[in-house]
C-alpha cells in the first residue's frame, strides 16, 4: 500500500486530484480488509454479549424465583463459562473464514 502511494506521487505529469484518486485505490484494498476484520470481529462480540446476556436473564429468573444466591451464583459461573468455551471453539473457524476472504481481496 505505501509502495503504491509512494508511486502515485511520482508521477509529475499527474493533477493533485489524480495523484489523490491514485492513492485512494490504493489505500481500498486495506480499508476492505479493516472493515471484514471488524465487522468479524462485532459479530463474534455480539454473539459472545447475547449470550452472556442469557445467563443473566436466566440467573434474574433464579431470583426472582426464590433460589438462593450461591445456587445462582454457581448456575451464573457455569452458564458464563460455557459461553466462553462454546465461543473459544468459534474462533479457528473465524479465523480461517477471515483468512479466505482476506485472501479474495485484491491487492
Amino acid at each position: 500500500m505505501f509502495r503504491c502511494s509512494a508511486g502515485c506521487c511520482e508521477d509529475s505529469q499527474a493533477t493533485m486530484q489524480q495523484v489523490h484518486q491514485c492513492i485512494e485505490r490504493c489505500h481500498a484494498p486495506l480499508a476492505q480488509a479493516q472493515a471484514l476484520v471488524t465487522s468479524e470481529l462485532e459479530k463474534f462480540q455480539d454473539r459472545l454479549a447475547r449470550c452472556t446476556m442469557h445467563c443473566n436473564d436466566k440467573a434474574k429468573d433464579s431470583i426472582d424465583a426464590g433460589s438462593k444466591e450461591l445456587q445462582v451464583k454457581r448456575q451464573l459461573e457455569t452458564c458464563v463459562t460455557k459461553c466462553v468455551d462454546d465461543h473459544m471453539n468459534l474462533i479457528p473457524s473465524m479465523t480461517k473464514k477471515m483468512k479466505e476472504s482476506l485472501s479474495s481481496i485484491q491487492k
